[in-house]
């Protein structure tokens, strides 16, 4: 019995140690270029329009952080971004 237990605590130290490094190895890889200018990017915004209360989610645009699109002749607000 003294056995199994060393083996599963062997087992078990492996398993946290392969997921503690591929956590530090993923903290270590820098950031991707941003995409080449007038490639689209994904993005989840959504916007509001203030007069009439129509709203819009935006899931692609030419840039990170998209100007708010127009409606009933006003620019629409920002709700918040979609996670």
């Amino acid at each position: 019995m003294n056995v199994f237990n060393v083996l599963v605590a062997i087992g078990a130290a492996y398993v946290m140690i392969r997921i503690g490094l591929s956590m530090l190895r993923g903290l270590a890889t820098p950031i991707p270029e941003p995409p080449p200018a007038g490639e689209l990017r994904k993005v989840k915004i959504g916007f509001r329009c203030t007069i009439c209360g129509t709203e819009v989610r935006m899931t692609i645009s030419p840039d990170q952080d998209p100007a708010p699109p127009r409606h009933c002749l006003e620019d629409m607000d920002l709700v918040a971004p979609i996670e």
